[in-house]
């Protein structure tokens, strides 16, 4: 029998049960990811149902991301142009969706480690710095359409000119800042009653719109014409690239690490299968919306022959009169109003947790929100006062090739780290899903620098 003091042998291979959270990293760990916060929500409870109440909630801060205002033009072109073609395309993409979702909260739960903080105790400080940089523009640029589309709900619903707006939703900084400091489930809860608001007005939108639930049927399954047709392909591949944002990987492998699991294998091992429980349940909400949107567009814009319906303002102006039916046109900019809001929240918590994370700089709370929301509020106060809506449109449509330019700088670290076993130990992906998260990987940066060159070629045009 071996003597149990006896040192391993240096060739020795690592426990992998047992692996220490500084394994595998250049940097040992520092301060937890929103240390405020952090492990503040019980988790314990006596039933698995009790325990998939505790979890839930990150997921549904990730969702509003995909439901955001810079979503909703490719939806409704996709719609009243092509009618129900194009709904296989967003189940395509929430399917990806899931799948990063699941890596990035598995990351958080491992590791201890948000992306932000992953990156920078995985790379040198000149690529970490790289990395924040590109993040912090990505995340300006979301900003950017929430802020737009907010302002833009504002005006349709209380005739609040478009500078005005703008500035009002800097506000949401203070909300944040109460919410947290009342607890993290607080401002989970306010996110889950938005993202209700925005799914009971669309289900009013549907049920009014009456769609040819055959055709929609029809509309899931993939179709050839996508790939025949050049214009169809072209706002395929928008919808594909506007729906996985980088700064929603950030935002929930540091948010997962709210609820107070146990350190242990199977605690982490609950953890992560609640987490992706719980994102799944939420990103199908915003699959729904997501199709509602496209339907509506189909149902009422398509089947009357007005094809061209892009811009917000446009399809809030045409819904009543189309539909016939009091009010369509306030809950649609309802909708809006409360998805830009949600996405803004969202925005900021993401802002505060890569700042953190790849600087590990710690300032006020206050004053780091401030900083990030000015980033983006000021340049598109700028162009809502100088150009006016169609400012605002073309600068909605810019944010959307700037968030194309730098998420594969999230994705392909993202699947990196969660299938290196010497920082995930067991919890590392297997042989199949690290070939399918490469895969998706590949094909969302692909059709992204595919979209990023016919974006370039129009404006030269």
């Amino acid at each position: 029998m071996a003597d149990p003091n006896t040192p391993a042998a240096p060739d020795a291979a690592p426990d992998l049960h047992h692996i220490s959270p500084d394994a595998g990293w250049r940097r040992a760990r520092l301060a937890p990811s929103l240390a405020e916060v952090h492990r503040s929500v019980e988790v314990h409870g006596a039933t698995w149902f009790r325990k998939l109440l505790a979890f839930a909630g990150p997921g549904y801060l990730v969702a509003v991301g995909y439901m955001d205002p810079g979503n909703w033009a490719t939806d409704l072109a996709g719609g009243s142009r092509f009618g129900y073609t194009l709904l296989s395309v967003i189940l395509l993409s929430n399917l990806m969706a899931v799948l990063l979702q699941g890596l990035a909260s598995k990351l958080g739960i491992v590791t201890g480690r948000d992306l932000a903080q992953a990156c920078r105790d995985h790379y040198s400080p000149r690529v970490s710095f790289v990395l924040w940089v590109l993040c912090e523009i990505a995340i300006a640029a979301c900003d950017l359409a929430e802020v737009i589309g907010s302002a833009i709900a504002l005006n349709l619903l209380f005739g609040m000119p478009l500078p005005w707006g703008i500035a009002l939703t800097a506000l949401d900084v203070l909300l944040v800042l109460y919410l947290q400091n009342k607890g993290f489930r607080l401002l989970e809860a306010l996110v889950i009653a938005l993202v209700a608001v925005v799914g009971g007005c669309f289900l009013f939108e549907l049920v009014i719109s009456r769609p040819d639930m055959a055709a929609v049927a029809r509309g899931f399954i993939p179709s050839t014409e996508i790939v025949r047709n050049p214009e169809m392909l072209y706002i395929a591949i928008g919808i594909l690239g506007a729906t996985v944002m980088p700064h929603n990987l950030y935002l929930h492998s540091s948010i997962v690490q709210t609820r107070k699991y146990a350190a242990d294998t199977e605690g982490k091992r609950e953890a992560v299968r609640f987490a992706f429980i719980d994102s799944t349940i939420a990103l199908t909400f915003a699959l729904f919306i997501n199709a509602a949107i496209l339907i509506v567009a189909a149902a009422t814009f398509y089947r009357t022959g007005n094809t061209q319906v892009a811009e917000i303002q446009d399809a809030h102006q045409l819904l009543t009169p189309l539909l016939g039916v009091a009010g369509a046109s306030t809950v649609f900019a309802l909708a809006l109003l409360a998805s830009g809001q949600n996405s803004t929240l969202t925005g900021t918590l993401a802002g505060q947790i890569v700042m953190e994370g790849f600087l590990d700089l710690r300032i006020r709370p206050w004053l780091r929100r401030l900083i990030t929301r000015a980033i983006a509020i000021v340049p598109a106060a700028v162009v809502a006062i100088f150009y006016g809506e169609q400012g605002t449109a073309r600068l909605l449509v810019f944010s959307q090739v700037i968030l194309s330019l730098q998420l594969s700088f999230a994705v392909f670290p993202l699947v990196r780290f969660t299938s290196d076993r010497s920082k995930m130990g067991e919890f590392a992906n297997s042989t199949p899903l690290r070939i399918a998260a490469y895969l998706v990987a590949t094909v969302i940066a692909s059709l992204n620098a595919w979209l990023l060159v016919q974006t370039a070629r129009e404006m030269l045009a």
